[in-house]
């Protein structure tokens, strides 16, 4: 899944506004109805510039709109910032699925082949004081007449 930075930025600032259960009530709130900042501020057990952050959090974030009438800031909800919220999660769902999916047929497969293309010719391990024997297994001219030079 490519993402783009901006992109990649309003998601995160999406999920972090939501990871706090008092901004999830209030974005629940005013998707079902506009409320200024006092009546939110009324219905938590918390200091009026505490619901004010919360609120900020949520408009940089984009799930809140607010808007001033007189001396009070009306909040309302933004669904179409639930929606892609929601479709980003469906992203991440979808590219989740698949890798299970794939280990699935990994965990499934009962004769995996680990080295699909083995090396037809492997290095043995050789010991420093060892003699080389080649891999047929017969000794060579050559390499009788490297045995008598050094005897």
């Amino acid at each position: 899944m490519v993402v783009r930075q901006e992109s990649a930025e309003r998601a995160d600032r999406i999920f972090h506004a939501l990871a706090d259960a008092t901004r999830r009530e209030i974005v629940a709130l005013t998707l079902a109805g506009e409320y200024s900042v006092s009546d939110l501020a009324r219905r938590f057990p918390m200091s009026f510039a505490a619901v004010q952050k919360h609120v900020a959090v949520l408009e940089q974030a984009g799930l809140v709109t607010k808007e001033r009438q007189g001396r009070e800031q009306r909040v309302r909800g933004s669904a179409d910032s639930l929606r892609e919220a929601h479709r980003l999660l469906d992203q991440l769902a979808d590219v989740w699925r698949g890798r299970i999916d794939r280990i699935g047929a990994i965990l499934a497969d009962p004769d995996p082949d680990p080295d699909p293309d083995p090396d037809p010719h492997p290095h043995p391990v050789v010991d420093a004081g060892a003699q080389l024997v080649p891999r047929d297994g017969k000794e060579h001219c050559h390499d009788r007449d490297r045995r008598s030079e050094e005897s």
